[in-house]
């Protein structure tokens, strides 16, 4: 349970009158990212306030009729969904780098410069996101965030969501090694074995992992696989 000095606070009005809870940050903005979270141990204080500052206390059947429940944790996530979350500047900056961190991630993993074909460095892309002063909200979530990113960064850089196909072959003794992790890291499209025991598949990966796919299967297979994108 997040203690109350490290709560936000969760503010929603509705029918003329205001609902606020104290909530862990990090899951408040998990739950605004669409995540499902219950929040039965992420409140501070089991209870629901007029203001949380002075704190009064909202009546349990003023509860039921306005959210037509009195299960805490639930009428907590409607507050933090259809309502503000407070925060302090310094949660504000955490939970804004934080975010920061998941979007560079997803363009990294997701894109590629489509005049070379490969993934842009995360470096590159945060760089790239403060040259065009894209303002990071902590609280909408990341994939509505990546496209509005996206459009900022074109004028920028060579950039594009794209998923690649390529072909991998693996000597037969290295394939029991690999295939898991290939197939967590891909698609696999098409497989088959050929005449000398050789595995033959092609896969469909976001076009920034290319590069960890490389890496990893020449670690897994000590550089014996063959790799060749297919156009």
């Amino acid at each position: 349970m997040v203690t109350v000095e490290d709560a936000v606070i969760a503010r929603y009005e509705t029918g003329g009158s205001r609902f606020e809870v104290l909530v862990d940050p990090e899951a408040a903005q998990a739950i605004k990212d669409g995540k499902d979270i219950d929040l039965s141990d992420k409140l501070a204080l089991d209870q629901v306030f007029k203001d949380a500052q002075k704190g009064d206390k909202v009546s349990d059947e003023h509860l039921e009729k306005t959210f037509h429940t009195r299960d805490l944790a639930q009428i907590a996530k409607t507050i933090v969904l259809k309502g503000e979350v407070q925060v302090t500047t310094e949660q504000r900056h955490a939970l804004q780098s934080a975010k920061t961190r998941q979007i560079v991630q997803v363009i990294a993993r997701n894109a590629m410069n489509p005049q070379t074909g490969a993934p842009h460095p995360p470096a590159r892309i945060e760089a790239a996101m403060k040259e065009a002063k894209y303002h990071v909200d902590p609280f909408r979530p990341v994939d509505v965030q990546v496209q509005e990113v996206l459009q900022k960064l074109r004028p920028l850089l060579p950039i594009r969501l794209d998923v690649v196909k390529v072909r991998i072959k693996l000597p037969a003794q290295f394939y029991p090694r690999v295939i898991g992790e290939l197939k967590g890291l891909s698609k696999v499209l098409e497989e088959q074995w050929l005449a000398d025991g050789t595995w033959s598949g092609i896969v469909e990966i976001p076009a920034g992992v290319q590069t960890e796919l490389y890496e990893k299967l020449n670690a897994r297979t000590k550089g014996a696989a063959e790799t060749a994108l297919v156009k």
